[in-house]
């Protein structure tokens, strides 16, 4: 895996061909404050930015880690496997790997969306699309 925060990013590979290796309900309720309890969670939150990169050979699962990331996160490989875990729970890995194989270009990156999660595995929010037929 790499890692990307512009900087770093984290990969699994999966061949060319697009074959792999091996809803979201927000309710919005607001304390005596007048904070939303979904603004409260956020501010515990990181937001991952996911795509999917493509090389002559392989495509690659890429995380976007933000630079202040919160420090809860203390295992870059376990949080990173998290998010993966995430998006293909929402969205179906071999719709979107063929999708990605077959029309984006060596080189070039698709984006899936973002992730939000706090650092006890916890989803705060989503919001990923699959690239649509092009």
């Amino acid at each position: 895996m790499t890692v990307d925060d512009g900087d770093r990013s984290t990969g699994v590979s999966d061949d060319r061909s697009g074959r792999a290796d091996a809803d979201s309900a927000a309710t919005d309720t607001v304390d005596a404050d007048g904070a939303g309890a979904d603004d409260l969670e956020r501010a515990e939150a990181d937001t991952f930015g996911v795509g999917v990169h493509v090389t002559d050979e392989e495509l690659r699962f890429v995380v976007r880690v933000p630079s202040d990331i919160d420090s809860g996160w203390t295992d870059p490989e376990a949080f990173q496997e998290l998010v993966e875990r995430v998006v293909w729970e929402r969205l179906d890995r071999e719709t979107v790997l063929r999708r990605v194989a077959a029309e984006t270009p060596a080189g070039e990156t698709v984006t899936l969306g973002t992730v939000t999660l706090q650092p006890d595995g916890t989803v705060v929010d989503y919001r990923l699309s699959a690239p649509t037929d092009g």
